[in-house]
């Protein structure tokens, strides 16, 4: 049993430098809490938070269930604790969401298949890069946006994990991946950054790189622009725009697709859902 509901859920900001925000429930969402605050200086870090946060995500498994494995620092945790499961006897099946998904599933022992053979999934867990109050995620800081996304569709449900750096109160700090076609880069860049100044979230785009200077490439062979919003007012504003520009393949906003999130931070774990 969850211990309490209540009415609002605060965060301490995000980690890459946005503002701290505390932002209160929206009427379609509830917080459970399920963890009495810890008094006191806690000596864990970002990714002991990740982890507790993939341990509860967990209790949403049930066997023989069709799993979307996400991609990112946060879902690895998740596959290293299903794998652990898996060893010891639960029965599911996995639909990774990049390449180095695949790659750490496959090592780890978990069974694994693809949407083609298997086009309708049970449950979907995946990291975000940030979480808003009525549960729109900016995803795609890992470069997977797009299977990401396919996958997330696919799913009768999708639940996030995450540390509290990542709730914030309004979308926008971290900069939105969007993903392109390399064909006619500087006209989609283009209309990219007017179609963001259009919804209110003017800023540049700039094409993601490697360590070593060339562009970043996606598993399904685009490119990644960064859009430098800084704040995104209206999501679905900006979706919309996005997604009828011709070189644009997939954006990093998550809009209507996760139900339920896993916040893990200092004063415990948070499930909050979507209604």
């Amino acid at each position: 049993m969850f211990g309490r509901l209540v009415a609002g859920f605060s965060a301490k900001g995000d980690d890459n430098g946005g503002t701290t925000a505390t932002a209160p429930m929206r009427a379609h969402a509830t917080r459970v809490w399920l963890h009495p605050q810890h008094h006191g200086r806690s000596t864990m870090n970002a990714d002991d938070y990740k982890r507790q946060a993939a341990a509860r995500a967990l209790d949403f498994v049930e066997p023989g269930m069709r799993l979307g494995l996400g991609t990112g620092s946060t879902a690895a945790h998740f596959i290293e604790l299903l794998a652990a499961r898996v060893r010891a006897g639960l029965d599911v099946v996995g639909v990774p969401t990049s390449h180095t998904t695949r790659a750490h599933a496959e090592r780890l022992g978990i069974p694994l298949t693809t949407l083609d053979d298997t086009p309708e999934l049970d449950l979907t867990v995946d990291g975000a890069d940030e979480i808003a109050p009525d549960l729109s995620l900016i995803k795609g800081g890992g470069g997977a946006l797009l299977c990401e996304k396919i996958v997330a569709a696919a799913s009768a449900r999708m639940v996030v994990i995450a540390d509290h750096t990542k709730w914030v109160a309004l979308l926008g700090h971290f900069p939105l991946p969007v993903e392109v076609v390399p064909f006619g880069l500087a006209a989609t860049r283009r209309a990219v950054e007017a179609a963001a100044a259009a919804a209110d979230a003017p800023g540049p785009a700039q094409l993601r790189r490697r360590p070593d200077g060339h562009p970043f490439v996606t598993d399904s062979g685009h490119f990644i622009l960064d859009a430098a919003l800084q704040r995104i007012p209206r999501p679905e504003v900006l979706a919309a725009r996005l997604a009828a520009i011709p070189g644009v393949v997939e954006h990093g906003l998550f809009i209507g697709l996760a139900r339920a999130a896993i916040i893990a931070g200092p004063d415990g774990v948070d499930v909050v859902e979507r209604r």
